[in-house]
């Protein structure tokens, strides 16, 4: 049977456009619209991918949603939810939240971005939204603090209370924080009522910040704060005769001829220093 003669296509040398498959288009609109979210979802679905154990878990938490919001509050319910709350019930508070303040939403994607920016131990978005506690307490805090402006105290008390438990983070909903803000491990973090910490400022774990009870005024970190409050029985237990530092009154160790009272008591105690629990400066990645 004779081979068939195929015609010359009149397309032939002829760049036809490449058609874009809906979820393409999708995809493109969200990372021009939302980059932090964007990113986050292909993490997850490479993560889901690699690790097949944890797909349902990454699927319910993040894929399924269809805004950063959205999975945030879903996550953070389950965990605060339970026992005491409904987590449906805390959700949905959540997204009142959420939806009453879009500079809420703003703020979570500052601090998503401050932590993966800063700590080199992060490699990802998806690491930070899903296991790093200090994002979740710093998340957790924002709705108590609207709930607070809101007049809601015994809810916003509440939420406090089961973030301290659950994190052993104690955040006052009413303390005013800025955005952009990492809390490194979190563990024995204290943010008092009058504390005051601006955008863009790095914490470490194990550090307060609030009053001596003697004084008044607020507690301010602003950007670029290189010291943090000692907690005053830390620096009792460890002989200084020096009370908490209080802003803005010293931003260097107490002065005294033998160095700083509370960090020379031993070696291990050089890297507490006051002038080295808190620092802005971004990690080299």
């Amino acid at each position: 049977m004779a081979a068939k003669t195929m015609r010359p296509s009149c397309f032939e040398n002829v760049d036809l456009p490449v058609l874009k498959t809906p979820m393409a288009i999708t995809r493109e609109k969200l990372v021009s619209l939302d980059p932090v979210w964007a990113q986050l979802r292909a993490e997850a679905e490479t993560m889901a991918i690699e690790e097949p154990a944890l797909a349902g878990f990454i699927h319910g938490t993040i894929l399924k949603h269809d805004r950063l919001e959205s999975a945030l509050s879903y996550l953070l319910a389950r965990k605060l939810g339970g026992g005491d709350i409904d987590p449906l019930l805390a959700r949905e508070t959540f997204e009142e939240a959420l939806a009453g303040d879009a500079g809420i939403g703003e703020a979570i994607r500052a601090d998503l971005s401050a932590v993966f920016e800063r700590d080199p131990a992060c490699h990802s978005y998806v690491e930070a939204f899903l296991y790093y506690k200090g994002f979740h307490a710093l998340e957790c805090y924002r709705i108590g603090h609207w709930l607070w402006g809101r007049g809601r105290h015994a809810l916003a008390l509440f939420f406090q209370s089961r973030i301290s438990e659950l994190f052993a983070v104690d955040i006052h909903p009413a303390a005013r924080l800025g955005r952009g803000i990492m809390i490194d491990h979190a563990t024995g973090v204290v943010i008092g009522e009058t504390a005051v910490v601006e955008d863009d400022v790095s914490m470490l774990h194990g550090v307060t910040l609030g009053g001596t009870g003697k004084g008044s005024g607020d507690r301010r970190l602003s950007r670029g704060s290189k010291w943090l409050d000692l907690n005053l029985d830390q620096a009792q237990s460890r002989g200084s005769k020096w009370p908490v530092l209080t802003a803005p009154e010293a931003d260097t160790c107490p002065p005294s001829p033998d160095g700083c009272p509370v960090h020379a008591q031993s070696a291990d105690w050089t890297s507490r220093c006051p002038l080295k629990l808190i620092s802005n400066a971004a990690s080299s990645r």
